[in-house]
């Protein structure tokens, strides 16, 4: 029997699994109408902070989170592919929502499941499938951020506990979360820190694992989670503590790396909203007696916003063949940092693509593009900031090129595997050999073309198994524009520095 013929005459347990997932979809869209439209207006409901409880039970007692949680713990057991057609449908209607959901599932439920301690897994999990509990994830500190395996939140050895201590921030779920991972180091005896991570559960139900919030922010955006500042100091249990396979450090690599493969669960129903909120404004707003949709920059915009939601498709289904909790993730950073990269910049192209369209009514918080041009914007920033990532995707490329000595930009994109069908695009805008030495900010711009080109071979591979061709084509045609550009400006030498002391003869009133 083929794989076709699997999908078209499904055994009765798929059928089953099929019907269960859709029924869970059905339920959890439906308890977003009801949250969203019915009892209140999701417009005014996203300008005030927080969401009220009775309306995030609501949602959670469709038990969206179960989907990643295995059937010998009460849960749905569904696939990486479940789980982001639900990221998408919730970002449709809430990125808020979807971020709620995305930091449950990636950055606790499947590290958890993955790695904890099978007689501390147990009842953790059932709290997520019978009491709708969450669970966040705690990494950054005030003072290591992108620096953050130099944390200085640490970790004692006592007969019955751990005792960690420490302050950490940027939270998602601050004091909403009924479960944290918290990451600390080992110090040991002469008070040095160790250089591996370690990764802890802690269950804020109990006293002396509570964390306390010293601090909410006022954060720019996604006023629905709580963010804040948190001074650890508990004691967990001996079998709260995960159990990495190999090392501390490559565990929270595997973690952050199948997160950043799910990123494209969020960007997709956020964009596909995008691009039917512009087509709708469009076609109803007349300008000069005639609708925005017939005039050409226009066409062009649009065609922007459908481009991006092919490519975070296209995003979407590499994810599936990848962020499976068996797979060790460890060394995917190169193509986890491709998809986190180019799925966050979409989105925030995308609210801005929208903003521009419908004009000034944008610029309201009860306005889907005002709100979601501020909503998407940290996306580029937390979970590891764009333009690092884009240096490390550069800096892993030219290490890769010098180790299998192929100096040749064209000559090794044609030969990966993750490139080689987009490459033939370019095969005159390649065709020269890479500088071993670059400077940063050109190692950051080739990290952000090789992202985009990677981006443009998944969408022509997705065009390769049926997805429209018109939409294929177009999403082809505006990636290749931006990569044309960007290497034009790779090329271009330059090594402006800022003039420190440019107060002196910059005053503009002294030279009329």
């Amino acid at each position: 029997m083929t794989e076709t013929d699997t999908l078209i005459e499904p055994n009765s347990k798929q059928k089953k699994k099929q019907s269960s997932f859709e029924e869970l979809i059905s339920k959890f869209k439906a308890a977003l109408k009801t949250v969203y439209h019915d009892e209140n207006d999701i417009n005014q409901m996203s300008t005030s902070r927080g969401i009220a409880p009775e309306a995030l039970k609501k949602i959670l007692l469709t038990n969206p989170h179960t989907l990643l949680i295995p059937r010998e713990y009460g849960g749905g057991g569904g696939s990486v592919k479940d789980n982001l057609i639900l990221l998408s449908a919730a970002s449709y209607e809430s990125l808020p929502l979807s971020l709620t959901l995305g930091i449950n599932c990636a950055l606790f439920l499947q590290p958890v499941i993955k790695y904890g301690q099978p007689e501390a897994k147990a009842p953790i999990l059932d709290r997520f499938v019978n009491h709708q509990n969450l669970g966040g994830l705690m990494i950054t500190e005030p003072t290591h951020g992108t620096d953050a395996l130099n944390m200085k939140t640490s970790w004692t050895e006592s007969p019955a506990h751990y005792h960690l201590k420490g302050t950490k921030h940027w939270a998602g779920l601050t004091g909403q979360a009924n479960f944290w991972l918290l990451t600390a180091r080992k110090q040991t005896e002469n008070g040095l820190l160790q250089r591996d991570v370690d990764m802890f559960v802690s269950d804020n139900s109990i006293a002396s694992q509570n964390i306390v919030v010293e601090e909410y922010f006022e954060n720019l955006g996604l006023y629905q989670i709580p963010y804040g500042r948190n001074i650890i100091d508990v004691q967990i249990p001996k079998n709260q503590k995960l159990i990495p396979h190999t090392s501390g450090v490559h565990m929270m690599m595997d973690l952050l790396h199948r997160s950043r493969l799910q990123f494209p669960g969020m960007t997709t129903g956020f964009i596909h909203r995008m691009l039917d909120e512009g087509l709708a404004h469009c076609k109803q707003r007349l300008v000069g007696g005639k609708s925005l949709f017939s005039y050409d920059h226009v066409q062009h915009q649009l065609s922007i916003l459908q481009a991006n939601y092919t490519i975070s498709s296209a995003l979407s289904a590499v994810s599936v063949e990848h962020a499976d909790i068996k797979n060790d993730l460890n060394g995917l950073g190169f193509e986890a940092n491709i998809v986190k990269t180019v799925a966050t910049d979409l989105m925030q192209q995308s609210a801005q693509t929208l903003v521009q369209l419908v004009g000034a009514a944008a610029y309201k918080l009860t306005h889907i593009a005002g709100r979601g041009t501020n909503d998407s914007r940290p996306f580029q920033i937390f979970e590891g900031a764009n333009d690092i990532l884009y240096i490390q995707i550069g800096e892993s490329l030219i290490k890769q090129m010098k180790n299998a000595k192929m100096p040749n930009l064209y000559a090794y994109l044609k030969s990966l595997k993750l490139t080689s069908r987009a490459a033939e695009y370019f095969k005159t805008e390649l065709k020269f050999d890479l500088e071993q030495q670059l400077q940063q900010r050109k190692v950051m711009e080739l990290g952000y073309i090789i992202s985009r080109i990677a981006a443009m071979d998944l969408v022509i591979k997705m065009g390769d198994k049926g997805f429209r061709a018109d939409m294929i084509n177009g999403a082809v045609s505006i990636l290749g524009q931006e990569i044309v550009g960007k290497l034009s400006s790779l090329g271009f030498k330059q090594a402006t520095t800022v003039v420190d002391d440019y107060y002196e003869n910059s005053q503009w009133l002294n030279f009329i």
